[in-house]
């Protein structure tokens, strides 16, 4: 790391100063590097009631869902999510609120001197997402929140987040392959890690669609810790009718709204309700139906089927695997806009992107490709080459142009609107520009 010459750094140093830190670790995945830090932090992890999430896909989605709820219910709420899409200080949110630009340079501070006396005593300098999920713990602590919903980085069993002695709830999205070569290669495998956060003590919520290879894992650990676990039933659940992308569910009289759209969204907000009923039960939280209901309705993400304008249409997904592409897909086809739309595509060469392309085919006139910002893109050229197998493609020089073209030739041919999607880095490349196109 730089010596700024004993001066306090900046704020946007500190900021730069977290990404540079190591992404992955030299020793054997643990714990140890994580606790070491928050010993030298003074363990504010000890203070916080969490509800711990781990799954594959929407688990962003569901942790929205839940800290909203919570809000509404009157709890000051500590929530983390990753990857961030525009702005890093979105990792970090109290009451849906991100962290003060002031505030994130402080705690990084106190993060990075933590790390220098680390080194200084010989030990293993910790990776970037244990500095992250330190500064958010940090966070949270200091402002005394009452409740914390936790995402995630990776797995569960050895996932840094797994530091929280105090877990209330252990919830667990749906099971899909993804980040193979750290996590396994079967699904049995895959969900062994993830059901590593279920603890003594917690309650299990489980998605109504885990497939069934998953479930052997998830009941042994649940098992061994002593705990229930809660799967909101499918038959409870039904999809009401609503506007178009509109998101009405009904789950077992619960009738919401939902701030997310996507129709896969109606699993998490079961999970939602789950979590909120059992922190009411088990833990005597006060958590009235009304919240419940509000908390799913005021749930937003950034680049999850985010629906920019409504016409013409002007939608953004980060989606970047084929679980993502196909609820994407679903709910477009859904929508009934019938090979009505445009799409903007840029993907990461590491990604399945061959059986992304033919679940997204049926839903575009014709797509533009874009090479996302990222060091593992696949260019613009190379998916074009490969999208013409199934629809109409043609490459764009950026986002920008991609942008211009889509939305000229919706406009022209009299289309319902434009779709940008494949990847998280260019979801949030484009996201900017959407956003001005969409108050014209």
């Amino acid at each position: 790391r730089m010596c700024w010459g004993g001066r306090r750094r900046t704020a946007q140093q500190a900021i730069e100063a977290v990404p540079a830190l190591p992404r992955r670790g030299q020793g054997k995945p643990g714990l140890a590097r994580m606790q070491n830090l928050m010993d030298h932090l003074g363990n504010p992890e000890k203070e916080l009631q969490c509800i711990h999430i781990a799954g594959t896909n929407g688990k962003g989605s569901l942790a929205a869902m839940t800290s909203a709820i919570l809000t509404a219910a009157g709890y000051k709420t500590g929530l983390t999510i990753s990857p961030y899409v525009v702005d890093f200080r979105e990792r970090f949110q109290i009451d849906g609120e991100m962290i003060p630009p002031r505030t994130l340079a402080n705690l990084t501070e106190k993060v990075l001197d933590a790390i220098d006396a680390i080194e200084a005593e010989g030990g293993e300098k910790p990776v970037e997402f244990e500095a992250v999920t330190a500064l958010a713990l940090l966070w949270f602590a200091r402002e005394k929140c009452d409740l914390v919903v936790l995402e995630t980085g990776l797995g569960g069993r050895c996932d840094v987040t797994d530091i929280v002695p105090h877990k209330l709830v252990a919830a667990i999205t749906k099971i899909g392959y993804d980040h193979l070569e750290v996590l396994g290669d079967t699904l049995d495998k895959i969900a062994a890690e993830k059901a590593g956060i279920i603890k003594e003590g917690s309650v299990v919520v489980n998605s109504p669609d885990q497939p069934a290879e998953a479930m052997g894992p998830i009941l042994t650990a649940a098992a061994e810790a002593h705990t229930s676990i809660i799967t909101p039933d499918k038959d409870d659940l039904t999809l009401l009718r609503g506007k178009r992308l509109e998101n009405r569910i009904d789950y077992g009289g619960y009738r919401a709204a939902l701030g997310l759209p996507g129709t896969h969204q109606a699993n998490h907000a079961a999970m939602a309700v789950e979590i909120a009923l059992a922190l009411w039960r088990e833990f005597g939280y006060d958590i009235s139906d009304d919240a419940i209901l509000q908390g799913l309705a005021a749930a937003r993400m950034p680049a999850r089927i985010e629906v920019l304008r409504r016409h013409p249409l002007l939608l953004l997904d980060g989606c970047h695997n084929p679980d993502g592409a196909k609820m994407l897909a679903a709910t477009l086809t859904r929508a009934d806009f019938e090979e009505n739309l445009i799409g903007v595509l840029g993907v990461l060469a590491d990604k399945d992107y061959k059986e992304m392309l033919s679940d997204l085919a049926p839903c575009f006139a014709k797509v533009y490709t874009v090479t996302p910002n990222c060091p593992r893109a696949l260019s613009a050229e190379d998916l074009q080459k490969e999208a013409r197998f199934h629809m109409d493609a043609e490459a764009a020089d950026n986002v920008q142009d991609a942008l211009r073209k889509a939305i000229d030739y919706a406009d022209e041919n009299n289309l319902a609107g434009v779709v940008v999607c494949g990847s998280l880095y260019l979801a949030a490349e484009a996201r900017p520009w959407m956003l001005k196109e969409a108050e014209k």
